[in-house]
């Protein structure tokens, strides 16, 4: 974004004192400014929508609730004490959602060897 009015000289970047009035023009170049840059602000949220929706069409939304079954993937750098090679056995069975802290955290009835 481009104002283009450029400084002649370091003179014109120094605030001019309050007991001035400012002409017409420069309440005029101050609303333009004003607009402008509402303007680029509300073309940046559609932008960025437009984004999000685009990197979130195909994802999926899941909520469990307490006492669902789900399946855990336990991931070697997660739990590294637990997991100590790709050769070991995995859980062969789902486990039970003992509550719900939001829709991305719950705790979950995992037995003592995991």
């Amino acid at each position: 974004m481009v104002y283009g009015i450029h400084p002649l000289g370091p003179l014109d970047l120094v605030p001019s004192p309050l007991d001035q009035r400012p002409s017409t023009d420069a309440d005029q170049i101050v609303k333009e400014i004003k607009k402008l840059h509402e303007h680029v602000k509300d073309r940046i949220e559609k932008v960025n929508s437009s984004y999000f929706a685009q990197a979130n069409k195909h994802q999926m939304i899941k909520v469990f609730q307490p006492r669902d079954l789900v399946w855990v993937h336990l991931q070697k750098d997660r739990f590294p004490s637990k997991r100590k090679g790709k050769l070991m056995p995995k859980p062969a069975c789902p486990f039970k959602v003992l509550e719900r802290a939001n829709d991305n955290t719950y705790k979950i009835d995992l037995p003592c060897a995991y």
